[in-house]
């Protein structure tokens, strides 16, 4: 078994058949399939063997899928990493997986380390201006892969690996202030791939529109592998632009289309004249809970419902789906194929329908574990069951609904932010003496990073300062959009904060200007 035969099979079966789309660019099954096998050759000769970790630190380009399966092709370990990720999230990570090979685009050069314990290697992938970062380097730590590529042969066969030997690690922020990865076995995400083709009635003719992230589960597992899985074909855009994406629709004749909530919020906030939607088919949306008025809106404008899928990267990422059978507005569903879920109170015990209690998830598409995090993976795989964290409920027809989290996690825009982590940061500034994070209802995103803070005596210090240094030192989309100075932070009797009461201060107060506030006491 291995993942990229997916891309090999389209190959033998329908060589010339366009398997990618990217701008001017178009690539065959048989030319996708030889860009893998180059990739595979290549680092096979720089060392790499079975197991071994490759990280992939690229955009939404088709050197990203080349890597993708060839690095699988060659029996390693594909390691996606945000691109929007600063240089110490990027040692963190590279480090903690121990990566012998990173594969890096030129517009992240200022965020590759300048020393990883296991690095052997950086490839580096050319910019729009041609240059590569080994004509940049002096250290020879850096290498062209296009130049690997053009050195190594296109023929290949992916190596056989066993069902549950890993394919891909995943990291996702961490509930201690550090990302964890999610191990996704071969088994994991060949099985998510057959399910996702089986609910969504996925067909060879299929035109698939890719602007998601690949570095993110719903990308990399949900639209590329499950459509090069039913041999279809992948119109990959490097980031989700409405006007472009609408145009996109149109010029290629899209068939499927899968976004988060805020995109099809975005798009009904355009006119409805003047874009021609008539190829789509098929509207799916995941990562976050779709409002049943966007829901609705849809519909009634575009005549077809948005079908809603529920999971986690710990999922592969498909759990549940509203639905191939009968499709009820408002829930996510039920499981998947060979999936079991149910709601369970704090004890473990499974509860009628209609009470409240956090979903876990038994089946195929169930993470290996967190890589080197014994306990937390023993945290949340209890008996076989992952415990998901999101609380829920069900109906007497075995629907699935979410109510809320049981985590702290934001969601925002489908990326998981992680108070403890944004905290973490925050805690670094001299002037910051306690922090606390916390998420609050946005109507484009979902959430918002919120974080009220109480300053050290005799700061003074704006909150544009602190979203700067916080700026410098994690991705943008982590970094609070309103941070409040205050005098206090509601704690419990235990010293545990009150997060939910300030969710409830906070909603509906305006953003904090850019005036000095006073320092608090």
């Amino acid at each position: 078994m291995n993942v990229a035969e997916n891309v090999a099979r389209g190959s033998r079966l329908f060589p010339d058949k366009p398997a990618l789309i990217f701008e001017s660019m178009s690539f065959t099954y048989k030319q996708l399939n030889g860009a893998a096998n180059r990739v595979a050759n290549g680092l096979r000769r720089l060392g790499i063997e079975p197991g071994d970790r490759v990280a992939l630190m690229l955009p939404n380009i088709p050197e990203f899928v080349f890597c993708y399966l060839g690095i699988l092709k060659a029996g390693a370990i594909a390691v996606s990493l945000n691109v929007m990720l600063k240089c110490d999230e990027v040692k963190f990570i590279l480090n903690d997986c121990e990566a012998k090979v990173l594969i890096v685009a030129e517009v992240s050069r200022e965020n590759v380390p300048p020393a990883c314990r296991y690095l052997r290697q950086v490839l580096t992938v050319r910019d729009s201006a041609g240059r590569s970062l080994a004509a940049l380097s002096e250290s020879g730590r850096f290498a062209s892969l296009e130049e690997l590529m053009a050195s190594a042969s296109s023929e290949g066969q992916a190596m056989d690996m066993e069902p549950n030997a890993p394919a891909a690690i995943i990291y996702t922020s961490g509930t201690t202030g550090f990302p964890k990865g999610a191990i996704l076995s071969h088994g994991n995400v060949v099985s998510n791939s057959y399910a996702a083709n089986h609910c969504c009635r996925m067909r060879r003719e299929d035109k698939f529109l890719l602007y998601l992230p690949l570095f993110h589960c719903f990308g990399q597992n949900f639209i590329l592998n499950a459509g090069l899985n039913v041999c279809a074909t992948i119109v990959l855009q490097r980031r989700f632009d409405a006007v472009e994406t609408l145009k996109a629709i149109a010029d290629c004749e899209i068939t499927m289309f899968f976004g988060v909530p805020p995109v099809f919020i975005k798009l009904l906030a355009l006119p409805a004249s003047g874009w021609d939607l008539s190829s789509v088919r098929y509207y799916f949306t995941a990562a976050a809970s779709m409002p049943v008025e966007v829901a609705r809106q849809w519909q009634s404008r575009y005549g077809k419902p948005i079908y809603e899928g529920y999971g986690l990267t710990e999922t592969s990422p498909f759990a549940s789906y509203n639905n191939d059978l009968q499709y009820k507005l408002g829930t996510i569903g039920t499981p998947i194929e060979n999936v079991e879920m149910k709601v369970v109170d704090a004890e473990g015990r499974e509860v009628e329908p209609g009470e409240v209690g956090e979903i876990v998830v038994r089946g195929p598409n169930v993470m290996l574990g967190y890589w080197n995090r014994p306990e937390e993976t023993e945290r949340v795989l209890q008996n076989g069951w992952l415990h998901t964290g999101d609380l829920g409920k069900t109906d007497a027809q075995g629907y699935f609904y979410l109510v809320d989290r049981l985590k702290d996690m934001i969601n925002m825009s489908g990326f998981k932010v992680y108070p403890a982590e944004v905290e973490r940061v925050l805690y670094e500034h001299p002037a910051v003496r306690e922090a606390a994070v916390f998420g609050v209802p946005d109507p484009e995103k979902g959430e918002r990073v919120v974080a009220h803070v109480r300053l050290r005596d005799g700061w003074e210090i704006l909150p544009a300062d602190l979203q700067a240094f916080c700026r410098e030192r994690i991705a943008t989309y982590k970094v609070p959009q309103v941070i409040k100075f205050v005098g206090s932070i509601p704690k419990n009797p235990t010293g545990k904060v009150l997060k939910r009461l300030l969710r409830e201060r906070e909603m509906g107060l305006p953003v904090v200007g850019t005036e000095p506030l006073p320092v608090s006491g």
